[in-house]
């Protein structure tokens, strides 16, 4: 039990500090577990959760096969357009579009598509994007909240527990949405001198031609409606007998067979790299329970707690906030999953998993390495030529995480409390 826990803390460790690759991490971590005994090999791939791959593989092709169509470049300039060089109105309709593209991308790919497109909005309004950037990165945190498929560790939950689409929808997409207009108006204000844009400038969004980033209609034409048909069998694939990694596949399946581009193209576009770090990080994890390790921060967190049901749920929700915030909400919610099965006997209590899934997910905005959007943004920033320094990020997404967990609390007193 000490040798699987030491082994999970040291990853943990060396992926916050950002000096290793975190897949290499995941994956020499797991490949320690099984070599030292801490779980035999047949344990260590039943620890692997296989309805999770596969839905995020399936999503990263499907949105992969639709971005060479220019499809979600047109959400964002035309959203742009829509604000005509209101600063208020720009950045408001940018987090909206990028918090609802973020509910049903994933936010990882959410950011990927849309920062790029941002520095050309904040290069035709003379606007320093950084602020832009980071406003994006919190939205598609958020977003991602909302559904199933928007955030990591919601699909992590889903693989778990078997929750549905429509409980996901029906249970945080309240809270997402309250969560983003509250956290985009008040930095919004806060912030509002590094979106001033000049009356003379506002003008040039007006010139910004939405549809000619649609560069393959024909290949938008193909494959849209098999997206949409992907998405809209998400909300009632409980009653046709379906999982959602299954839905994803098979979409991702048949918009290959429809599709002209490459196969070798299209399968580059898929992050291997995450891939690879969900199988590492799943078979620590398996280590961890099966060693008892698990079972023992559960009686700890029962122990500090009372038992109490109430105190229970607002603990795991600002854990997960504030420790995902600081080691990648990923890996806290493979650690906290078997924990709440411990607690709730066997997560009998949904509410248990709704309050991780809140904790979780806005603990993502907390830092620069809390989720992988945020890396993947930086990244981009930097090639830019616009790096967002981990203090200034801090600075903006301390309190943005603080107000967001502060409403969650909220909501699941009125909501799960009696």
């Amino acid at each position: 039990m000490l040798l699987s826990t030491l082994i999970f803390a040291a990853a943990i460790a060396l992926i916050a500090s950002e000096r290793v690759d975190r897949t290499k991490v995941a994956l020499l971590g797991a490949g320690a577990v099984v070599v030292l005994g801490t779980i035999d090999q047949h344990d260590a791939i039943e620890a692997i959760e296989f309805a999770a791959l596969g839905l995020l593989a399936g999503m990263m092709i499907a949105v992969r096969l639709l971005e060479v169509t220019g499809v979600f470049a047109y959400v964002a300039l035309r959203a742009a357009r829509l604000s005509g060089g209101n600063p208020f109105a720009l950045v408001v309709l940018l987090a909206l579009a990028t918090g609802g593209l973020s509910a049903f991308l994933d936010n990882l790919t959410t950011v990927l598509l849309v920062v790029p497109v941002t520095f050309l909005i904040a290069d035709a309004l003379d606007l320093d994007p950084k602020p832009l950037v980071i406003m994006e990165v919190l939205a598609s945190n958020i977003g991602g909240t909302a559904t199933l498929i928007g955030d990591p560790p919601n699909i992590m939950i889903a693989g778990a527990t078997g929750l549905s689409f429509n409980a996901f929808i029906v249970n945080l997409a309240p809270i997402a949405v309250l969560t983003l207009v509250v956290v985009t108006g008040v930095l919004y204000f806060a912030q509002r001198r590094s979106f001033a844009i000049p009356p003379e400038v506002r003008k040039r969004v007006l010139d910004f031609d939405a549809p000619r980033s649609l560069t393959d209609k024909d290949e938008l034409r193909r494959l849209g409606p098999v997206f949409v048909l992907i998405v809209l069998a998400f909300f009632v694939h409980r009653p046709l007998g379906l999982e959602p990694a299954t839905v994803a596949l098979a979409g991702a399946s048949v918009m290959l067979a429809l599709s002209r581009q490459k196969l070798d193209d299209v399968m580059r576009g898929v992050d291997w790299p995450t891939l690879f770090f969900f199988i590492g990080l799943f078979v620590m994890v398996g280590a961890m329970e099966h060693t008892g390790a698990i079972g023992e921060l559960a009686e700890l967190l029962v122990s500090v707690t009372g038992g109490d049901r109430t105190a229970e749920l607002i603990g795991i929700t600002w854990i997960a906030g504030i420790v995902g915030g600081v080691v990648d909400n990923i890996p806290l919610t493979a650690a906290m999953i078997p924990v709440v099965e411990e607690v709730t006997a066997d997560g009998g209590d949904e509410a248990y998993w709704w309050a991780l899934a809140i904790g979780a997910c806005f603990g993502g905005n907390l830092t620069i390495v809390a989720a992988a959007a945020n890396v993947a943004a930086s990244g981009m920033a930097a090639r830019a030529g616009s790096p967002i320094g981990f203090v200034q990020f801090l600075k903006v997404g301390v309190p943005a995480t603080l107000l967001s967990l502060v409403l969650a609390t909220a909501y699941i007193l009125l909501r799960w409390v009696n």
